[in-house]
């Protein structure tokens, strides 16, 4: 196999790769249930929780709630549509608790798979 056939395949096992992983964030936000929102709604972060949330919000963006990244958007830089319309950073707080007390268990977890991937 040529050189250029090599590289053209990575791309394409690369790209997917990525799709694959939109996909699994995706679908593990929507079927977030609805016990699990209540309480990352309700939750009382212990200062580990609030460091690595803070952590991550800096690393992210600048701890900046109107900063954009192609769809991604505000503190957390979450996928827009998460936001669903309401930009406000009480929003964004929610939803961000929400994304990673349903992904991740914690945001202790979700710094420590930020800093194993570069993202979260």
């Amino acid at each position: 196999m040529n050189k250029h056939v090599k590289s053209t395949l990575v791309k394409i096992l690369a790209a997917l790769a990525l799709a694959f992983a939109c996909v699994a964030v995706a679908e593990t936000f929507s079927t977030n249930s609805g016990n699990q929102t209540v309480q990352a709604a309700t939750r009382k972060l212990s200062k580990k929780e609030k460091a690595a949330k803070n952590w991550i919000a800096m690393r992210e963006s600048g701890g900046s709630y109107t900063a954009r990244n192609g769809v991604c958007y505000g503190k957390y830089q979450l996928n827009i549509s998460y936001l669903r319309g309401d930009l406000s950073p009480k929003n964004q707080e929610r939803t961000a608790d929400n994304y990673v007390y349903g992904r991740y268990g914690s945001w202790v977890n979700a710094k420590r798979f930020w800093l194993a991937h570069n993202w979260y």
